[in-house]
Formats: structure tokens, C-alpha cells, sequence
């Protein structure tokens, strides 16, 4: 399995080839409360890094969503429409927001985990 990353903002991502996998952490989950919706963009969209790509509503507030790469959307979890809440119950797993088609190399400001867990106070 691929190593997981992760961005100040709180995302994460796993690559697969050329293939990203975008979430957002467990630390996020938490901080957010319940997650009620997510507004996200339609596939094909190109992102900047740390550009803002959508919405995350909890009960206790609403976040934006930041790309932690450069790319291409390739696919956008339509699960989440109906069922917000895998954000919460399994936010590494059937709980991913975006696959995104990579354009370049990854950035350097990606962390491991134990140099996320510094930043999330874990």
C-alpha cells in the first residue's frame, strides 16, 4: 500500500502511479464534528496546489477543502452526496473526496505521519 502524506491543512493523499487519492485526516474528522455536506467539484477540473477545490459543512462549521497537488480531477466520490458522514466513520477508506491525475512531481511540503502528528498535536 502506498504511503500516505499529509498537508498542514489537513488533508491527506495516497498515490498510485500517476494517480492521487485525496481526503481529508481523521484529526480534521474530529475537529469538524459531524459532516453534514460537501460541496465538490465536477471531474476535469485542473487544480493548483493548496488551491481551494471545495467545501466540507459540519455541524459545528464549514471548511474549505485545499488540493495538496497539481492536477487533473479524474474522479470525485459520489458517495459522499448522499452519505456525508463516511468523512467521519472511515475518512482513509470509503471516505476519500477526489482522485486526482498528478501533473509533476509531488510537493515538497507534503509530511510523513509522524511529522503530521507534530503539527495535528497528536
Amino acid at each position: 500500500m502506498a504511503e500516505r502524506r499529509y498537508t498542514k491543512s489537513h488533508e491527506w493523499l495516497t498515490v498510485d502511479g500517476k494517480t492521487a487519492t485525496v481526503g481529508i485526516t481523521d484529526f480534521a474528522q474530529s475537529q469538524l464534528g459531524d459532516v453534514v455536506f460537501l460541496e465538490l467539484p465536477a471531474p476535469g477540473r485542473k487544480l493548483s496546489v493548496h488551491e481551494s477545490f471545495g467545501v466540507v459543512e459540519s455541524v459545528k462549521a464549514a471548511s474549505d477543502l485545499y488540493s495538496p497537488v497539481a492536477g487533473r480531477i479524474a474522479a470525485v466520490n459520489d458517495k459522499l452526496a448522499a452519505h456525508p458522514e463516511l468523512i467521519n466513520s472511515d475518512p482513509y477508506g470509503d471516505g476519500w473526496i477526489l482522485k486526482v491525475e498528478l501533473a509533476g512531481e509531488l510537493p515538497a511540503d507534503l509530511m510523513d505521519e509522524a511529522a503530521y502528528k507534530k503539527v495535528a498535536g497528536a
